[in-house]
């Protein structure tokens, strides 16, 4: 089947409103014409009117219309990530000048996986604030999943992720920051806390908190058991929450988990969990810094992106799978 011919790029250009692209975004995060133009402050008429003269421009319809609300359809989810993309830079745009006028300042959005945060993010955001202290800084913490979604909807300005999750990993440009270390702990009333030594065959006796499945440190411990031959943890409690996952362990007196090492070594400072005496074999991806490709970089950005590099542990880069 042949695909219609899209209109040019003049006639789009042209034709194309800022308030158009407002309204899809309002449209899709609400699910509704009627509340999009509450949200907007305009009327429902001036709404369907806006949202019609959108699609004559694009020559296609956006969303499927249902009884209970509006759901966009592949191309109204391309049409709108490019939506928030151009909001973005219009922020970044306004910010940036204000920044100028100023001699400071500025906005960034940064995310990262929870391994990053103390290993990298927290001292180079740190020292960041330092030197530029009219800066305002977002920080996100996620899985590389959620990241890389945010990043491409241009809701971050950067990542601190892995790559190899993306489904369209041409979209980004990786550049190596760590070689992640792991460490598998319990809380501070499991029996086996202060053990001189422990085995995989002890662990998986005892339930276990896990991250959801096909994120890094799950497939690590997963080839783990397999190669010794041991079954996968059952009836496990699942979380792509790391907070959540340190709160169970604290309270717990028979939950077990793997974190990075650095986590570890944080909440185990703060008598929240206790790190056992067993190293894993196997090696979890590096993670590193991830940008939109050809996105511009603001000037907060390249400095945080300079201070990130000093924070990273190793000397020997390592290419992410994905990169």
């Amino acid at each position: 089947m042949s695909s219609p011919d899209l209109p040019s790029l003049h006639a789009i250009g042209s034709r194309l409103r800022f308030r158009q692209l407002r309204l899809l975004i309002a449209i899709d995060e609400s699910g509704s014409l009627h509340r999009a133009a509450e949200q907007l402050s305009i009327t429902q008429p001036g709404a369907s009117k806006a949202l019609r003269e959108l699609e004559e421009t694009f020559g296609a319809d956006l969303f499927v219309r249902h009884p209970h609300g509006l759901e966009a359809n592949e191309l109204g989810r391309c049409v709108i990530r490019y939506a928030r993309l151009i909001g973005t830079d219009l922020d970044h745009l306004r910010e940036e000048m204000t920044g100028i006028l100023r001699g400071q300042g500025g906005r960034l959005a940064v995310g990262a996986i929870a391994g990053a945060l103390p290993t990298v993010l927290v001292q180079a955001v740190r020292r960041l604030k330092a030197s530029q202290p009219s800066i305002s800084i977002e920080v996100f913490e996620d899985t590389s999943a959620r990241l890389l979604q945010l990043l491409a909807e241009g809701r971050l300005d950067l990542a601190i992720g892995r790559t190899s999750v993306a489904a369209q990993p041409e979209l980004f440009e990786f550049e190596w920051l760590c070689d992640e270390k792991v460490g598998i702990a319990v809380g501070p009333k499991h029996p086996l806390a202060d053990a001189a030594e422990v085995s995989l065959e002890q662990l998986v006796a005892y339930p276990w908190v896990l991250f959801p499945s096909h994120m890094p440190l799950r497939t690590l411990l997963e080839r783990e058991l397999l190669e010794a031959g041991l079954a996968f943890p059952a009836h496990a409690i699942e979380t792509s929450s790391v907070f959540a996952s340190v709160l169970l362990l604290a309270e717990s007196d028979a939950l077990v988990a793997l974190f990075s090492a650095e986590t570890v070594d944080f909440f185990e400072r703060h008598q929240m969990m206790k790190r056992l005496p067993l190293e894993l074999v196997a090696r979890v991806e590096p993670y590193g810094i991830i940008r939109r490709r050809g996105s511009p970089v603001s000037p907060g950005a390249a400095i945080l992106i300079e201070e990130l590099r000093r924070e990273a542990v190793s000397d020997e880069p390592v290419p992410a799978p994905g990169a």
